[in-house]
């Protein structure tokens, strides 16, 4: 089979808003010996893909120009370098760009890099990192984005008792068939942090995922149990905490604040397992999926926060 010489990619010429997004046929270069050739398959975005294309990421991240977005993707490995021996033709791959990303039809990757895995081993990282998640343990999960959904899956074929919030009733409803125990509808009810310690006879939660950031972070230490984990994942809320507050409810719970990106090899594998032991419990949740061609339709749909779970985007026709 002969190898594809140009790939059609997407790519911000600048940045300030999705809108920007462009297509655009570049070259291949030739396979390095330690690359593997990757041919993507679909793409899921998130909320980070946003701050990328509208110049809020963190400007000590250093964004190259013409930048490819995306950072998931699944994939097919479709040659390998002639010192690669970790993968073969035909693999499958999930890979996670740090640069320039994966939403383009074939990308040459280090091999090591399919040792970097997408957000659902970030989840697994927040609930399984320097404490484990047992079964008994309250876990309360905010949203119904990615992380939060895969939080709330892994959490219950853990045997934990998960407590969701949303603005949204009607994905309250999807929260609660995918077996969180607490439904908390914030606009409803705006002090949840208080309705958390309700819901758990004043102990609070063992674990937070917190992805609202600096708008949501007070709540969330007032949530956590004593000695509990708070781990930091996302910033969808840009509103301010004092500094002092944080401070207060970290020492006088003993909280731990945790800032994680993704995780380990083992970790990856070990979430395996435990995907392959509960099948059902744990299936990826999809949103929408859109076609290649459709990529600013999914950047639109990813803004206007009406998903649960993933948006993904279908890159290769077969």
């Amino acid at each position: 089979m002969s190898l594809p010489t140009t790939t059609k990619e997407f790519y911000f010429p600048e940045r300030g808003s999705f809108t920007n997004l462009r297509l655009k046929e570049s070259s291949i270069p030739p396979l390095k010996a330690n690359e593997v050739l990757v041919k993507t398959h679909a793409v899921s975005l998130q909320y980070r893909d946003l701050m990328l294309a509208n110049g809020t990421y963190p400007r000590a991240i250093k964004i190259p120009d013409n930048l490819v977005p995306c950072s998931d993707m699944a994939g097919e490995i479709l040659a390998v370098g002639n010192v690669v021996t970790k993968w073969k033709v035909g693999d499958r791959s999930a890979l996670g760009g740090s640069t320039q990303g994966v939403l383009t039809q074939y990308r040459a990757f280090p091999a090591h890099v399919g040792d970097a895995i997408l957000r659902s081993l970030t989840t697994y990282n927040a609930l399984m990192g320097p404490v484990h998640l047992k079964a008994g343990d309250n876990v309360l999960v905010l949203g119904t984005g990615g992380v939060s959904i895969f939080g709330l899956q892994f959490a219950v074929a853990s045997g934990a008792t998960v407590i969701a919030t949303s603005s949204s009733d009607a994905k309250l409803e999807i929260a609660k068939k995918l077996g969180a125990t607490h439904l908390i509808n914030y606009s409803k009810t705006p002090a949840w942090d208080e309705e958390v310690l309700r819901l758990t006879g004043g102990r609070g939660a063992n674990h937070v995922l917190e992805v609202g950031g600096p708008g949501t972070l007070e709540k969330s230490l007032t949530s956590v149990a004593y000695n509990g984990w708070v781990t930091l994942i996302g910033v969808l809320d840009k509103s301010d905490t004092a500094l002092a507050s944080v401070f207060g409810r970290t020492v006088f719970k003993s909280s731990n604040l945790r800032g994680i990106l993704v995780g380990s090899v083992t970790q990856f594998q070990d979430m395996l397992k435990l995907m392959s032991a509960n099948p059902e419990t744990t299936r990826p949740v999809i949103d929408k999926v859109f076609t290649f061609d459709q990529a600013l339709d999914a950047y639109a749909h990813l803004q206007s926060q009406a998903h649960v779970g993933k948006v993904v985007i279908k890159v290769a026709e077969n």
